[in-house]
């Protein structure tokens, strides 16, 4: 009986802190491997590299929680910078142009969410279907050519930072305290949750399902189209071809973090582990100088393990 109750409360521990414990060891091991890794500056590299992928994993956590998914976050990307990058080349002022951008990702995200919910559209064709439309909108408005050359006020928002802390940094800070707030302090968060858990039973506890449903893609595009504006804002350049495999990486690390394709299950921190397993991974195959092409590769096996060790403690 006490062994039972010692491996039931190892197991508790496992489930509970299992993805922090991965993430230092994964560090651990970085750390004798190369004495690059643990210094300031790759610190801030790293937190720096993560931010894109960061805050695009926000709002895919929003729309899995819903047993939803969201394909078309890296293509609202490459439309929502496009657009943003040629506004500020006719010379708009970068405020307005970026209140722009992020407002087109929103409205892309509520035509998601509306076919979805209104038209009965499966997620997953829907986004699917939106992702290839915007592509392609995104190669047309830019004439399939990069535009370049965005004012410095801009570029304040990927190359500027506050203090000794970079902007993407604090842009992707700020969106997870929010979210966070949202999803664990308010009703928004809660109905969310019981829509992935049921959404049968959350419709006749009075919950407006279709709003609720509506609004994690509204969320989604809106973030996609923030990332972006760091994205861009870094490159000096808007690449109509931006964002392709985004979506992956995203849901990737959400699912990584224990949030359940279900619905109703994982939490935002989870989700920033996720996020920085996959940096630090990314991070520490390049200083070990892994041949590029082995990269995906190294990193697929370890996202795989994590999921079959994730899918065991539960």
């Amino acid at each position: 009986m006490q062994t039972q109750v010692t491996n039931l409360h190892f197991r508790d521990i496992l489930q509970r802190y299992g993805l922090a414990l991965v993430f230092l060891l994964l560090c651990a091991v970085l750390t004798l491997l190369s004495d690059r890794f643990l210094t300031p500056g790759n610190i801030v590299n790293v937190l720096r590299q993560s931010t894109i992928n960061g805050i695009i994993a926000v709002g895919m956590t929003f729309v899995i929680l819903t047993a939803g998914i969201d394909l078309s976050v890296g293509a609202i990307l490459a439309l929502c910078t496009v657009v943003t990058a040629d506004l500020l080349q006719q010379g708009m002022g970068a405020p307005v142009a970026v209140v722009i951008g992020l407002g087109l990702g929103a409205v892309l995200g509520l035509i998601n969410g509306s076919i979805i919910t209104r038209i009965g559209v499966p997620p997953f064709v829907a986004t699917l279907g939106m992702m290839v439309t915007v592509r392609g909108l995104a190669l047309v408005y830019s004439g399939g050519k990069p535009i370049t050359g965005l004012p410095d006020s801009f570029r304040f928002l990927g190359t500027g930072s506050l203090g000794a802390i970079p902007m993407p940094i604090v842009i992707a800070a700020i969106t997870f305290v929010l979210a966070y707030i949202l999803l664990n302090r308010t009703k928004v968060g809660q109905y969310i949750y019981a829509i992935g858990n049921n959404p049968v039973a959350a419709r006749y506890a009075g919950i407006n399902t279709h709003r609720y449903v509506t609004f994690v893609y509204v969320l989604s595009g809106l973030l996609s189209a923030l990332a972006g504006m760091i994205l861009i804002a870094r490159l000096n350049s808007a690449q109509p071809t931006a964002g392709v495999a985004f979506e992956f990486s995203a849901i990737a690390a959400v699912v990584v973090g224990g949030t359940s394709f279900a619905g109703g299950e994982g939490s935002l921190g989870g989700t920033l582990l996720g996020v920085l397993v996959i940096a630090v991974l990314a991070n520490g195959l390049n200083l070990l100088n892994v041949p590029s092409f082995y990269q995906p590769v190294v990193s697929g096996v370890v996202i795989a393990l994590a999921l079959l060790l994730y899918k065991a403690l539960r």
